[in-house]
């Protein structure tokens, strides 16, 4: 295995959960890693624990997309991961993604659980758990450098929301080859709550007008209540019928959250 791995990591007055994901990638076993934070105006002291931990920390925004790609044009490495600041990983990783690219594939997938505290919390973890495998929900994390830029990075016109399906879609498109690690990507939701979960599917909501018109049917095979992978994990979902049924009442309000945040996104385009 070869190869730096430059792992970019966008921030927003993440100070709750940026020092755990920052400590996750110092642990790598990968030998080669730099750490770039890229903060968008953080007031928490996330940028101090970020300095603890990166080899640079940069002021960028809007948003997660301008971040990344920030974060792409200052890096060093041949390949470049991008992990958000609730994110916590298992120690191989980085060097799983980089074998995999050894091997010829373009980018990687790095499967993700959820973890918190709460009953919506335990709710997130239960759909999570069934998407592990979903070639439609899950997308990379991991991009080889020459596969990244010719791609054109990310697409700064979705700004955030679906910008990970976005690019993943891309190379798809291009001919690249994905692979997928046994190590994963452990997400804290903290002590999750459903006006918050909506809160935020509201706000993606208003940046999915262009993901929806360059990838249609895609999308409307992602951006639903009863997806797929809810009917091939019905025995996983049987198993705890509490949480599933308010997984199924959150994924509605999330969803009707998000229609709400389309629309008002327009209205304000047309107006």
């Amino acid at each position: 295995m070869s190869g730096l791995v430059s792992v970019i990591v966008p921030t927003r007055n993440s100070a709750d959960t940026i020092g755990p994901c920052l400590e996750s990638i110092r642990r790598q076993t990968h030998p080669e890693v730099e750490l770039i934070v890229v903060d968008n105006s953080s007031s928490d002291g996330t940028k101090q624990i970020a300095a603890r931990f990166a080899d640079a920390v940069l002021d960028k925004g809007p948003e997660r997309s301008a971040q990344r790609n920030a974060g792409a044009s200052v890096a060093s490495g041949a390949h470049l991961m991008f992990i958000d600041s609730d994110m916590n990983l298992e120690q191989g990783v980085v060097a799983e993604c980089v074998e995999l690219a050894d091997e010829g594939h373009a980018a990687v997938v790095i499967p993700e659980t959820s973890f918190g505290s709460g009953y919506w919390a335990r709710c997130k973890a239960l759909e999570r758990s069934c998407y592990l495998g979903d070639e439609t929900i899950e997308a990379a994390r991991f991009f080889t450098r020459d596969t990244f830029e010719a791609v054109g990075g990310y697409d700064e016109s979705i700004p955030y929301g679906p910008e990970d399906w976005d690019i993943h879609a891309r190379v798809r498109a291009s001919g690249g080859r994905v692979g997928r690690t046994r190590s994963m990507i452990h997400h804290d939701e903290g002590r999750l709550g459903l006006g918050e979960t909506v809160a935020t599917k509201y706000y993606y909501g208003k940046a999915t007008e262009q993901y929806i018109r360059k990838h249609g049917a895609l999308a409307r095979q992602q951006l639903t209540v009863l997806r797929p992978a809810f009917f091939r994990q019905w025995r996983r979902l049987a198993s705890d019928p509490v949480a599933a049924a308010g997984m199924l009442f959150m994924k509605a309000c999330e969803l009707a959250a998000g229609a709400a945040g389309l629309i008002a996104a327009r209205l304000r385009s047309s107006g």
